[in-house]
């Protein structure tokens, strides 16, 4: 059963990655829209709100569809200080219990109440309110997408550390990686 678990597990982090290293383009984007519309405004006094709206929604492109990425590459945010100094299996068991009560559940939910908005936004055509913006629906749709990602993700990272605590695969943690707390101890002057 854990092997299967592991093939499922494999195949998700073969596409968050393949989805985070695509939408890691849409910075470059992003810098361009931006960067042109602030030239438009400022060197020609013309803008356009469809532009700035345009901003928006890929920064939530941005940030929503690589939730999952970042967690298959272990940057999300915790507090490395105390996490760095516990013991491997210790740290798979709090990555065990925080993906079971709070990773997955709260995915599910933000998946669950997301969905009806994004729907509604679609049936009725929801435009922004403002002169020249955009439709609605493709920033509502990001939303439980990117969710989506993120709770695949947590499912792959559960079975990962499940695997690991029972031995099924070598523990890939390393025992002393640096943390930023760590690197800055090390440059402040004796």
């Amino acid at each position: 059963m854990m092997k299967l678990l592991l093939t499922v597990s494999k195949a998700i982090d073969a596409l968050n990655e393949r989805i985070g290293r695509a939408v890691i383009w849409l910075v470059l984007v992003t810098v361009v829209v931006s960067a042109g519309n602030a030239l438009a405004r400022y060197m020609f006094n013309s803008g356009s709100n469809a532009w700035l709206e345009l901003q928006w929604y890929l920064f939530a492109a941005i940030f929503l569809l690589c939730a999952g990425y970042t967690l298959l590459h272990d940057e999300h945010i915790r507090i490395d200080v105390v996490f760095s100094k516990l013991s491997p299996r210790t740290r798979h068991r709090i990555n065990v219990f925080g993906a079971i009560f709070f990773l997955l559940p709260f995915s599910v939910a933000f998946l669950w109440l997301s969905w009806p908005v994004f729907v509604n936004a679609w049936v009725t055509g929801e435009i922004s309110p403002n002169a020249g913006g955009l439709i609605r629906w493709p920033a509502r749709l990001l939303v439980p997408v990117g969710f989506f990602l993120l709770l695949l993700q947590g499912i792959s990272e559960l079975i990962k550390n499940i695997a690991m605590l029972r031995g099924d695969i070598p523990d890939v943690t390393p025992e002393h990686e640096p943390t930023a707390a760590s690197i800055l101890q090390e440059q402040e002057p004796q």
